[in-house]
């Protein structure tokens, strides 16, 4: 038996990940996700949730995190009684003393969910296994029920599911009229729904999607009746936590009337009778189908026994184990180590959820947003890059001429959309991603052939950053930009990275820093387009163009060809101007806005490098000499009266974490800068309750100059919450410039929010706590990918450089508090890597690097900071086998 859990909402079970809860019932905004890349799922401890497959085609009614007790959204499994009392199994009922009786458990792992429910008075247990297989479209609910009375139990079982059918924007818009569109059809094990049409008055379509409710007995025998509407199932009362058809025992109407209204899949079987420690199991089967009925046959067929159902089960508890096991920690820390395999697969959940599939979310309309698909690249690079390098290539298929881009990228290859809300927004920090993604991928894998790929640009109605329309422009064209001719034009990924990073150079408002625009990697900052301006994020394309240059240098080419347009944004002038910048901007965008001429010129690569040096040199001293305030940290904005946002205004004291995060990772703050930033944010940032850095002070008023942010509650979402995403940033900046033992705070105290009592959550990294604390947004956030990131390639300094495998530890004594051996494995260059660190929390240079072996081969060690080993050497190894680096510290 595990210990007692006390007060804590749950309790890791074993060293997979799993955990129990005796409480999550009480809680009633807790979800789990559910899923696999075909159909995705939300589900709560008494079954709340929804089951849908994209923003069209929901099984179960959508919910938001407030809608997760509506019994509209519930799963149920119901139990009536010979003695006339009708039991909830999933606790969804209108009889609160019998379900103040029940006894709960939850046990969740990656990824399924199992609920168990004992009620003595009753004199059963139900215990309801549910989980998404790996590659099917269908969620299973298995109930296992258990007579612990001491004498024989007879009842009859219904499965009770509610089915929508229809696209989330039918919620309220036509939701009745959609009910009318609804054909049921009933089939021996259950109840199909197949809309007619697919309502839109944009244009509607052809339904081709079919949702189901199929159930069967252990034994594979079918329910002896079907009720396919709410109306029949609840009578007119409509509750479905209390059914009439169940408590009453009523069997449905034979010829009742069931096209054309809100259809139900109840399932009632056989009664039954348990004798004492007698069980007896369900199959339910909820999916959603793109076909026809012999896709459903074949589905019935996989999953028609407890051991089909036993299989699937485990064959889905491997591939999500294996995803968490891409990279794995040993510290000594079996909480950590637990929860770290949750963040882990984060990244490949927001792969499949998008941002808005889950009961918490930021976007309503789905799909993933262009900073997002970015940064979950990252993880996912460290993990396998040569997977992720098409995905890359497609990805700048989406950048624009004008060096803006698609805000939405679907799931097919070269599948992009121009926003989420058909608003002309352009975020003026969405050119930064793709150069670190691609940084990243350069120097895991050494692929500098990457840079000459070719792919189009984006092309639709907008142009010149949304400043004008195209009227002329219609879907016919096409959504790449083509010349003069008429030809899609084609450019490399290093044509594509200069211009997102060069229009940006030019791009500026009246204090000579880039232009806010609809805001920057703060969706808040909304409010400012016309003269906001974003110092943080400049601070970053300077860093931006000098990456840019390396990476010229490094390809090795001595000339590069790029479209002659370009040429303009390569124009020396006098950088002090913004007029100047900008009217070299306006030119370029004259001369690219509707096609482009075709022709190519070369240019001298070591030319252009310096070109890039001499703009990001120029941007770096403005930003020092400039924004650095008196108070020890930089101002990061000016809002739309031209006002620098942070420093001293009206007695107040403002402080953006934004603002100092990107100029210590850019490496504008100076060093005594950096020591003088972590002051300033201990002293004004960081919350001594929570031990967690905030992501502002508090401004104590709106900023209808700025953004929507100022107007939310101080200490909610984006203005003063414990943002993590900026918090784990802020700790890989300071490791990046050394200050290691800083940068372990910060990411310990994000870990030690996420497993407080007071988060209320399960284990995860969510997008931000709140004031009090909670967890918001769970599993859905870049914050993983970043926090991956940041402990293998910083913490652990286990990264690539030039495709070469380099160890630069950052280790801190506290984290040999408990062990002498801290232990990481990752995949590198398709070989598995383990590699131990021995040290002590009494070394006065945890870092310095004494001994280095590769299975037990000494190595020599010139550098005490950090060991490479060569991509070759790491090639030559097998494949087949984990490979052990021993490194001795002190």
């Amino acid at each position: 038996m595990p210990p007692p859990m006390g007060n804590k909402l749950w309790q890791f079970t074993d060293a997979l990940g799993s955990f129990r809860s005796h409480s999550a019932d009480k809680i009633k905004t807790l979800y789990f996700p559910l899923c696999n890349e075909r159909i995705m799922s939300s589900i709560s401890p008494d079954l709340h949730g929804d089951i849908k497959s994209g923003q069209d085609s929901f099984l179960l009614t959508p919910v938001s995190r407030t809608d997760l007790i509506d019994s509209r959204s519930s799963r149920n499994f119901w139990i009536y009684l010979d003695k006339g009392e009708a039991w909830s199994a999933c606790g969804v009922s209108k009889n609160f003393r019998q379900i103040a009786s029940d006894r709960f458990t939850l046990e969740a792992g990656l990824l399924w969910q199992k609920v168990t429910r004992k009620n003595k008075k009753i004199g059963l247990r139900a215990e309801i296994l549910s989980f998404v297989p790996q590659d099917e479209p269908i969620e299973i609910m298995q109930v296992k029920l258990t007579n612990i009375a001491p004498r024989k139990i007879n009842f009859i079982p219904t499965a009770a599911i509610p089915i929508y059918a229809r696209a989330a924007g039918n919620l309220r818009d036509h939701r009745q009229v959609t009910s009318l569109l609804q054909r049921i059809t009933l089939h021996k094990f259950g109840v199909i729904v197949k809309p007619t049409l697919s309502f839109d008055e944009a244009g509607h379509k052809p339904n081709k999607t079919s949702y189901f409710v199929l159930g069967w007995q252990e034994n594979f025998r079918a329910p002896e009746y079907l009720y396919p509407t709410q109306e029949m199932f609840c009578s007119n009362a409509g509750d479905l936590e209390a059914p009439l058809a169940v408590l009453k025992n009523t069997l449905p109407e034979k010829k009742a009337p069931i096209q054309g209204k809100e259809a139900f899949g109840a399932l009632r079987f056989k009664a039954v009778s348990l004798r004492p420690g007698q069980s007896c199991s369900y199959i339910i089967l909820m999916g959603i189908e793109d076909g026809n009925s012999l896709g459903l046959e074949n589905i019935i067929r996989r999953f028609n026994s407890l051991k089909k159902i036993e299989r699937a089960f485990k064959n889905t508890q491997d591939f999500w184990i294996a995803k968490s096991q891409e990279a794995t920690l040993s510290c000594r820390d079996r909480d950590f180590e637990n929860w770290l395999r949750w963040v882990s697969i984060q990244p490949a959940l927001r792969k499949i959820f998008g941002c808005s599939f889950l009961p918490d979310f930021d976007y309503g309309k789905g799909g993933r947003g262009w900073r997002d698909l970015w940064q979950d690249c990252l993880s996912l690079i460290l993990n396998n890059p040569q997977q992720v390098r098409p995905l890359l290539v497609n990805n700048f298929s989406g950048v624009r001429i004008d060096g803006s881009n698609a805000t939405i990228i679907g799931k097919k290859t070269g599948e992009f959309f121009s926003d989420r809300n058909n608003l002309s927004r352009v975020w003026m920090d969405h050119a930064i991603w793709p150069l670190l993604t691609l940084d990243l991928y350069l120097n895991e894998t050494g692929d500098f052939k990457i840079l000459s790929e070719e792919t189009a640009y984006f092309r639709n109605h907008q142009l010149c950053r949304t400043k004008e329309r195209d009227s002329n422009w219609s879907p016919a064209y096409g959504q790449q930009l083509k010349t003069a001719a008429g030809k899609i034009y084609k450019g490399t990924i290093l044509e594509h990275l200069l211009v997102e990073n060069l229009v940006q150079f030019f791009n500026v408002g009246g204090h000579n820093h880039i232009r806010l625009e609809g805001a920057d990697w703060n969706d808040g900052l909304d409010m400012a387009a016309e003269r906001g301006e974003s110092v943080a994020f400049s601070a970053m394309y300077a860093h931006n163009l000098f990456l840019l240059a390396e990476m010229l240098l490094k390809a090795g080419k001595r000339k590069i060809k790029i479209f002659r347009e370009l040429k303009i944004l390569l124009a020396k002038v006098n950088y002090t101007s913004p007029a100047a910048k900008n009217k070299i901007l306006k030119a370029y965008f004259n001369r690219t806005k509707f096609c482009l001429c075709a022709e190519k010129t070369e240019i001298d690569t070591a030319w252009l490098a310096q070109n890039l040096r001499e703009k990001a040199s120029w941007m770096m001293q403005h930003i020092r000499r400039k924004e650095w305030l008196k108070e020890g940290f930089f101002n990061g904005y000016y809002d739309n009266k031209g006002r620098p946002v942070e420093g001293k205004r009206n007695g107040i004291l403002r402080m953006i974490l934004t603002s100092q995060v990107l100029n210590i990772l850019s490496g504008v703050a100076e060093e005594k800068q950096v020591a003088d930033i972590l002051k300033s944010v201990k002293k004004r940032l960081f919350d001594k309750e929570f031990k967690g850095y905030r992501l502002n002070t508090d401004f104590k008023e709106e900023q209808h100059a700025l953004g929507r942010a100022f107007s939310f509650v101080y200490g909610d979402k984006e203005n003063g919450a414990f943002f993590n995403h900026m918090a784990v940033m802020f700790a890989y900046a300071l490791y990046k410039r050394g200050f290691s033992k800083e940068g372990w705070e910060v990411l310990h105290s994000i870990y030690e929010m996420a497993i407080d009592t007071r988060s209320k959550i399960y284990p995860c990294l969510p997008e931000y706590f709140n004031a009090q604390g909670r967890g918001m947004y769970s599993y859905l956030t870049g914050s993983a990918s970043w926090f991956i990131l940041t402990l293998l390639t910083q913490v652990f300094g286990i990264s690539g450089t030039d495709g070469n495998l380099w160890i630069k530890p950052q280790l801190c004594p506290a984290q040999f508090k408990n062990t002498s051996l801290i232990t990481l494995e990752r995949i590198f260059a398709g070989r598995k890597i383990k590699v131990n660190f021995y040290g002590s929390r009494k070394i006065k240079q945890p870092n310095r690097i004494s001994k280095a072996r590769l299975n037990w081969r000494q190595l020599a060690i010139t550098d005490t900071a950090s060991l490479i080993i060569s991509r070759k050497t790491i090639l030559a190894l097998s494949a087949r086998r984990t490979h052990t680096v021993d490194i001795v510290l002190g």
